[in-house]
This record gives C-alpha cells, structure tokens and sequence, in this order.
C-alpha cells in the first residue's frame, strides 16, 4: 500500500481529540500517526488485497466468536498505543477482559491500547524492511502475537512478545494462534 509521511509539527501537538476529529472529516483516507506526531496518508488497496483481508478477519471473526474471549477489528480501526502513535492493523484482536476495561468514551475512539493480536497483510507495493518495522513497532507497545504475511513471496513473519520470530516459508503451512489466540489456526493456503 502506497502511503505518504507528512510532518504536521510546525502546527501545534495533533492530541488524541484533534486526530480523531481529522479522521472524522477525512473518511475516504486511512490516516495514522507516528510515535513522532507525523500523519501517514495511506492509498486504498488493490482487489486482491482487500479480498485476502477480508478473508483473515472473517476466519479470525468465525473463531472469535465461537470462543467468545475476545473482539475483532478491521483496517478501519485505529488504536492509541502507549508511544502515542495511533495506528491500524490490517485485522486485530483485543481479549474481552482489556475491552470491557474501556469507558464508553474510549471504545468510541481509538482505543488506549494496544492489540492482543495483530495481522499486517504486505501488498506488491509495501516494503518488507517498513512493514518489519511496524510489527516491531506493535510488539514494543505491547502487542502479544503478531503476524505479518507476505502472499507475494508466501511468507509469514511471526512475532512473539517474548521476543522470539520465526519466518514461515510456505504456504502450505498454518499459522496458530499459540496461547494468545487458542484453537486458531490460519492454513496460509486460504490467501493464495
């Protein structure tokens, strides 16, 4: 996904309130922020990409709610991590413990946390070294399992909050879910 990096500091602190209100005003774009205040300006993805996230949050929601520990999130979903960055996975899961901790308020914003689970999907145009960097980026703030799939090279990058990786290289593996999303597993094949 093609995005782009604008540095907004000569305007004052973006706080948490005036982002969110952007975002309100600015619906057509996917906008996030860096733990440096900037704005990331994203492209919407190409038709293979939108159709292979909308298989992963439909086989991650089928599990949620058979389980029902936890919520699903979409790409649309943006989160206030700790470093104050707010950013987006292309699908997520917070426990249903951590959500039902949040106020009202806070469940209709961008949530003050950090994700149990995340998935970024890399599209042809994603670089694998920014993409390696978000994940890292995740895990620093908390996030406690993580995968970033590539469906062009059919490889999976694992993160573990541990600090432990693994990279799968085939695409007639699975992915589990480990002790963070237990019973899930993701037959990679399901992205070809």
């Amino acid at each position: 996904m093609e995005h782009l990096v604008i540095d907004v500091s000569e305007l004052g602190e973006l706080t948490d309130e005036k982002l969110f209100r952007l975002c309100a005003a600015n619906q057509d774009i996917q906008i996030e922020r860096t733990e440096k205040g900037e704005l990331i300006v994203m492209s919407p993805v190409g038709g293979e990409s939108g159709y292979r996230e909308t298989r992963l949050i439909f086989l991650l929601e089928l599990w949620s709610s058979q389980t029902k520990t936890g919520i699903v999130f979409s790409s649309s979903a943006g989160f206030t991590l700790k470093s104050k960055a707010m950013r987006a996975s292309d699908a997520s899961w917070v426990s249903k413990d951590r959500w039902d901790q949040l106020s009202d308020k806070e469940r209709k914003r961008f949530p003050p946390l950090c994700p149990d689970f995340v998935i970024e999907l890399m599209s042809e145009s994603d670089r694998l070294g920014v993409a390696q960097d978000k994940m890292e980026e995740w895990m620093d703030n908390g996030c406690r399992l993580s995968w970033l799939i590539d469906p062009y090279s059919e490889k999976a990058y694992i993160y573990r909050e541990d600090g432990s990786r693994d990279v799968i290289s085939s695409f007639y593996e699975k992915l589990s879910g480990e002790n963070v999303l237990k019973g899930f597993e993701l037959p990679l094949d399901e992205l070809r």
